[in-house]
């Protein structure tokens, strides 16, 4: 009767522990370490670039289409302390135009715009100049009613 209770008590602490199977998830027992990764090495460093610093820059289009539809300018300079200054500008197929030239500074940002667009008027709002010169369109000639289908 003593064999057949120690043999019991064996049988239960056998069943009872854990079984630590290599392929088996690593469920209540401590995590190993991650493997070391390293990225892996194209034979340059990159560049250590701090994009939160203001840098100097330069840039500019100036596009116009094969048939003279329209014409599009831009250009704009960064002195690297965060003061900018360009223009910008359109003109259509007709000439109507709009040319922008801003500074953005320590004073603000301020706009001057030229332009010949029909129903503007030489005004100043918020800190803007507006130059005005609209063209003028007479109506289209009217010869009489409608056409009969």
């Amino acid at each position: 009767m003593f064999k057949l209770a120690v043999v019991a008590i064996l049988f239960a602490v056998a069943c009872a522990a854990p079984y630590y199977s290599p392929y088996a998830p690593a469920y209540g027992r401590g995590y190993a370490p991650a493997p070391a990764y390293s990225a892996p090495s194209y034979g340059y460093a990159a560049p250590a670039y701090d994009y939160a610093v203001p840098t100097p820059y330069e840039y500019g289009y100036d596009i116009a289409g094969d048939y003279g539809e329209f014409k599009q300018n831009r250009k704009e300079a960064g002195d690297g302390k965060g003061n900018v200054q360009g223009s910008y500008g359109y003109t259509d197929a007709h000439g109507i135009y709009r040319q922008v030239d801003y500074v953005a500074d320590a004073y603000g940002f301020r706009a001057n715009v030229k332009t010949n667009e029909p129903g503007t008027d030489n005004q100043n709002p918020a800190d803007v100049h507006i130059q005005a010169n609209p063209a003028q369109y007479a109506p289209a000639p009217h010869y009489g009613g409608y056409p009969r289908y």
